[in-house]
């Protein structure tokens, strides 16, 4: 089956051709000429490797940064877990965890940024995705948090974190 590529900037003109016989992608240039083809399982691979990141980055509205920080989660029926944030961001933040909580479920989030280590931040959240293992011995199992109220000035608090530690992580 072949699929003409019409609105992705830069590679308009060119075709992908799924043959699944082979369980491969093959990709046309404008004048039909072969440009390389990849496998499923090296594209299944790679999507799996890209990390959530990549994965849920459709889903968000703010941008995220790697950070570890301790967090305290408190469910609805009190129960409070100590963990590390893996990365974070002005709508969530992932929480480690061995034992993730089921997507849907309602917590309190409570950390501290890195420059007020005494003021302790709220955030009443769910769960929206887990990762139950490791994934590539790169990614730890545990949970996408999505904060459902949170303090306006702490919001924005955040998203001023999360650009100033993606600027200093890649600077242009």
């Amino acid at each position: 089956m072949t699929f003409p590529i019409v609105v992705t900037v830069g590679h308009e003109g060119k075709s992908l051709v799924m043959d699944s016989k082979q369980e491969i992608i093959i990709v046309h240039d404008t004048s039909g000429q072969l440009l390389g083809g990849m496998s499923w399982g090296a594209i299944i691979e790679r999507v799996l490797v890209s990390g959530e990141d990549a994965r849920f980055a459709h889903c968000r509205a703010q941008p995220r940064a790697p950070l570890a920080l301790k967090v305290r989660y408190t469910t609805l029926e009190g129960k409070h877990v100590d963990s590390l944030t893996g990365g974070i961001g002005g709508g969530g933040l992932f929480i480690e965890s061995g034992a993730p909580l089921s997507p849907g479920t309602e917590l309190t989030v409570e950390f501290a940024l890195p420059d007020q280590p005494r003021d302790k931040l709220k955030a009443k959240a769910k769960v929206a995705w887990v990762r139950n293992k490791p994934e590539r011995y790169l990614l730890f199992p545990g949970m996408g948090i999505q904060f459902v109220d949170l303090d306006t000035k702490v919001q924005e608090q955040l998203v001023g974190l999360v650009e100033a530690l993606n600027r200093s992580r890649n600077p242009s």
